[in-house]
């Protein structure tokens, strides 16, 4: 059966009823329909425990991230906790492209998943209609005499679109180039991740750096006097949204930020809200541990100041065949350099392997062994095909480990100058050789050096399949380069993106994307999203 079909085979319940699980009252709930609803005026308290859980590189056939993540929320609240996941929004890019949906799978899965992963709640389409507002304005206000002053060949701040489009990514205005980014790599998507209130979201909307003008003066969102309607726009997309797993227990799903080119992680409001009304807020990060992963600990845990009480890595048989090129025994380097990573951050780290039907005893035995050869806890889980009952294990493990204080620490001092913070990065998690930087990239460090905001944290956009910077060296490649191409200041989402290899931030479509498969049956049922 499709997730779809399983879906089917599960009976929602009113969202009113999953918000009274967790004793909300009615004007606390905002709702979209039976089976949505955005969440608001909840007490900021903290009170629950926080896990991450991350994954090796990711290959073809997924890792399982979201469905271990769905499934441990099922898990706990089978043994008697109150547990609530938070979970990034999906983008339409992936959806009609060729990776599909992100609401788990099999009996670990959020519903309604057609809902969450076509328009759910308009979130991304309200973040997109504000960046594109700004992009307006700005040449607008070129076009009308340009009182500031603005030099259009210094506009770096683009147009965007929650959709895989390659022939965006570079177009030619009238007086400029244009690049289109994904709205899922936008900066008004991470300020509205990152902000821990309308306040502060207001206050980095205004810090967003558009360009320069002719004399070389920084300009900003405010100085077009537009930040007001951005707020306006996004007012109701920043309130969490909330939904429930197929055996009816709450899920917050909020923000969508992609991994590889942005900071990967759900909002601070999800989070926030989450940890005050539950016991266990569990919570992914994007694609790898070494992307994902370190970016929830070094930039979204800095701004949220939250500490993880414990780290969940999933890998697969698949997956660590993938990466050894075949070989069961070869792919597991690439486990070690994860968990080794891990490590370094502090939290108690358990594996999880996410165990697919054609997986065998002989086979888990191995990477059992060697998981707990280096000391390190070690859980199967059947989540996809038994739900709550096949996660039980890794449950209680969390539970015990969650008992364990955690000795969080980041990786890097944000106070370190950039050049130092991307070495920390580059040897410490990519395990490069030695770090090659183009001009372009020295200039803008420089440039960033010159305005005082090389004091933010580092968010690496590369790709997601390799801990290098090159997608083909699997495993654990030895002997490697890293490529700074490109850094350029977030300054409103407040952080650094450094650019390293060949890195986009418009995806294209593959030859036969997903949507030759999506379509409406007899009964105006959404069919094809996976």
């Amino acid at each position: 059966m499709t997730d779809i079909e399983i879906e089917k085979e599960y009976t929602m319940q009113n969202i009113k009823d999953i918000a009274s699980k967790l004793h909300l009252e009615e004007d606390q709930i905002e709702c979209y329909g039976k089976y949505k609803a955005k969440l608001t005026n909840i007490e900021k308290k903290r009170t629950s425990k926080l896990i991450l859980v991350t994954a090796t590189n990711p290959t073809p056939y997924g890792e399982g991230k979201t469905t271990v993540s769905i499934g441990l929320v099922d898990g706990l609240n089978k043994l008697g906790y109150k547990a609530i996941a938070t979970l990034r929004e999906p983008s339409l890019g992936p959806v009609f492209g060729r990776k599909g949906g992100a609401t788990g799978g099999g009996l670990s899965q959020v519903a309604p998943m057609e809902d969450i992963n076509l328009h759910f709640t308009g979130d991304i389409h309200a973040i997109t209609t504000a960046n594109n507002l700004l992009c307006a304005a700005i040449d607008n206000h070129i076009y009308h005499g340009n009182e500031l002053n603005i030099d259009p060949k210094t506009i770096e701040f683009y147009r965007c679109i929650d959709m895989n489009d390659r022939a965006l990514r570079n177009i030619k205005l009238e007086n400029r180039e244009e690049h289109f980014t994904i709205s899922a790599a936008s900066e008004i998507m991470a300020i509205l991740c990152l902000s821990t209130d309308l306040h502060d979201l207001k206050k980095n909307l205004e810090n967003i750096i558009i360009g320069k003008t002719y004399s070389g003066t920084t300009v900003y969102a405010k100085d077009l006097h537009i930040v007001g309607s951005l707020l306006v726009l996004l007012k109701d997309a920043f309130k969490p949204n909330l939904v429930q797993t197929l055996e009816n227990n709450p899920v917050i799903i909020h923000g969508g930020p992609f991994a590889n080119i942005a900071h990967g992680c759900s909002s601070i409001q999800s989070l926030d809200t989450s940890m005050s009304l539950c016991d266990y807020t569990i919570t992914e990060a994007g694609f790898g541990s070494d992307l994902g992963a370190e970016k929830f600990l070094d930039i979204k845990c800095r701004k949220a100041n939250v500490k993880p009480d414990g780290i969940v890595l999933v890998t697969t048989i698949k997956a660590l065949k993938y990466n050894g090129y075949g070989s069961l025994e070869a792919g597991l380097s690439n486990l070690e350099v994860h968990m080794e990573n891990m490590k370094k951050f502090g939290p108690p780290l358990i594996v999880c392997l996410n165990k697919f039907d054609t997986d065998i005893e002989e086979e888990i035995n191995i990477v059992e062994k060697f998981v707990e050869d280096k000391n390190v806890k070690f859980s199967v889980s059947e989540a996809y095909t038994k739900g709550s009952k096949g996660i039980l294990e890794l449950s209680r493990m969390i539970v015990a480990s969650t008992k364990e204080k955690s000795q969080f620490k980041y990786l890097y001092d944000v106070n370190q100058s950039i050049s130092e913070k991307i070495e920390t990065l580059a040897t410490e998690i990519y395990r490069a050789d030695s770090i090659e930087y183009t001009d372009k990239a020295l200039e803008k460090i420089k440039e960033i050096e010159k305005i005082k905001r090389d004091h933010l944290p580092i968010c690496v956009a590369k790709t997601p399949y390799s801990i290098s910077d090159d997608k083909d060296k699997l495993g654990y490649p030895k002997n490697t380069t890293i490529t700074v191409t490109d850094v350029k200041l977030y300054n409103g989402a407040g952080f650094i993106t450094v650019y390293l290899g060949k890195i986009m931030t418009m995806p294209g479509l593959s030859q036969h994307p997903n949507y030759e498969n999506i379509d409406l049956n007899d009964k105006e049922e959404i069919v094809g999203i996976f």
